[in-house]
């Protein structure tokens, strides 16, 4: 196996039904080895494009690559899904025991028996299932009938699995295991594996790459890091967790830095942009500070702002924190930062992030005089 080699490409994917576009890719390339992550909401898309991938949807456009083999022209269809596997959001198993279930794709290949039995009871031992062995597979909770679809994928060993929300019927203590799992499973076989959610924190998780999916094309991809901090356009910002996301003018060029007018406050950003032009800038919550103090004097930040503290919402192992700058201002604490602060809805706070922290989308020039 070659990280660096692009194992499957598709080049002007499209899918069309009903006289409209569902799917339009122009290029996808999937290292091998590696964690693709399709995300983006409701219809954008992901399913299709798993289906399309694995040749389980019929394109009307374009071509899938496999190591360099054309799909359907100098590499059989059936050669090709011999290669791959699919986990679906719901299971579909066959009416037996979780053994046969798991070494059906095996028995399917023709493996020899002792194979089979060596292969199975490894992969129902990988995923916590080896006492499940014998039970059918209608009395499975959701939890165990997802671990026997994921443990009967990974038995065929495929050169690529493709992964349909797979947790997404699950309740949170049984995703977080399951999830657990196959994330260690995943790192230790290097299985190549494009798994679609609409989960951010599963894809931050899992994946080795992002892609935002919308309308059925591929909005932004690239590492998590990288699309998490430096979303390409508003949709992909508020997809992936930015919840301060404003626009306004730049009013002049600093020394490395420039200031934008926001609903007549003045917000300090690192880079370069021309006065008159219209930029967004993107603000994601970790990185926004909170204290009772009223002086810049308390923090190095270049963007000090007294506010006040309009909701609090409980998420989780976090509060999220809706702040009124003169604009909106969203930020996380924690539940011992709430108490130390007296938080509570109405009261007075200065609000404080860095330039740096700061990501600017640049719009447009403002019309120019006559």
């Amino acid at each position: 196996m070659n990280p660096d080699k692009t194992i499957l490409e598709a080049k002007n994917l499209r899918v069309r039904r009903g006289g409209g576009s569902v799917l339009d890719i122009s290029y996808l390339g999937v290292p091998e080895g590696k964690v693709l992550c399709l995300i983006g909401p409701n219809g954008a898309g992901k399913s299709s494009l798993l289906l399309a991938l694995s040749c389980l949807l019929k394109s009307s456009q374009g071509e899938i690559i496999f190591r360099e083999k054309r799909v359907g022209s100098n590499y059989t269809v059936f050669d090709y899904r011999r290669n791959l596997a699919m986990v679906f959001q719901e299971p579909l198993l066959f009416d037996t025991t979780v053994f046969e279930n798991v070494a059906a794709g095996l028995k399917i290949r023709s493996a020899p028996q002792v194979e089979v039995k060596r292969v199975v009871e490894e992969y129902l031992e990988r995923f916590g299932i080896g006492h499940l062995a014998g039970r059918s597979a209608r009395k499975l909770s959701g939890g165990e009938a997802q671990r026997t679809s994921l443990a009967r994928a990974f038995a065929i060993r495929p050169e690529i699995i493709f992964l349909d929300e797979p947790f997404s019927s699950l309740d949170p203590p049984t995703r977080e295991s399951l999830m657990g799992d196959l994330e260690s499973i995943l790192r230790e076989t290097r299985t190549t594996s494009i798994m679609a959610t609409h989960d951010q924190m599963e894809a931050l998780r899992l994946s080795d790459q992002i892609a935002v999916m919308n309308e059925g094309k591929i909005i932004q991809i690239g590492p998590p890091v990288e699309v998490m901090n430096h979303p390409v356009d508003e949709f992909v910002a508020s997809f992936v967790g930015t919840e301060t996301i404003l626009t306004g003018e730049v009013i002049r060029r600093n020394a490395g830095t420039f200031s934008v007018s926001v609903a007549g406050r003045v917000i300090e950003a690192v880079g370069y942009a021309s006065p008159g032009e219209y930029v967004i800038l993107c603000i994601r919550p970790e990185n926004v500070t909170v204290s009772t103090g009223s002086s810049k004097d308390i923090t190095s930040a270049r963007n000090v702002f007294s506010c006040l503290v309009k909701r609090i919402i409980p998420s989780g192992a976090f509060y999220k924190v809706e702040l009124d700058c003169g604009f909106p201002l969203v930020t996380y604490v924690t539940n011992h930062a709430r108490e130390d602060l007296f938080m509570h809805e109405g009261m007075d706070l200065t609000a404080s992030f860095k330039a740096t922290a700061i990501h600017v989308i640049r719009k447009k020039l403002l019309p120019g005089p006559g």
